[in-house]
């Protein structure tokens, strides 16, 4: 597995969007400004955010992006998989399926295809909100 610049791009959108909840709709150069990132960049971001609806848009003045969930019920596994082509730790699997033409004679399918699972498990159990308070980690 190989998170993008844009997949961490796309939690540091989500984490600012949930960072300031009050501020209602914020507009990408803010967003832009406070992440440093080009506002090119972060455009192609938050259309894909925006198209699998972890976020929703206003135009207008006071126009921009919101979280349209709270921050608890955004699984990171969600985020990341709207914008990365494969989580997988392997090419040959993709989503959760076997695409080799070797696959029925590969003895290394299963281990790839539980660690496959076992990441996208975790990554579905961490939060928006889990990342914005570190609780989850302060437990051990």
């Amino acid at each position: 597995m190989n998170v993008t610049s844009k997949g961490r791009y796309a939690l540091r959108v989500m984490l600012d969007l949930a960072q300031h909840p009050d501020e209602g709709y914020i507009s990408l150069k803010t967003v832009a400004d406070r992440q440093d990132i080009s506002m090119k960049y972060l455009e192609s971001i938050v259309g894909s955010l925006k198209k699998a609806e972890l976020v929703e848009s206003s135009r207008g003045k006071d126009g921009g992006y919101r979280l349209n969930r709270p921050a608890k019920d955004y699984p990171v596994g969600e985020i990341l998989r709207c914008l990365e082509d494969n989580l997988a730790p392997v090419a040959c699997i993709r989503a959760g399926s076997v695409d080799c033409d070797r696959a029925a004679a590969c003895m290394t399918v299963p281990m790839w295809k539980e660690l496959d699972e076992i990441t996208n498990a975790y990554l579905d159990g961490v939060t928006l909100e889990d990342l914005l308070t570190g609780e989850k980690w302060r437990r051990s």
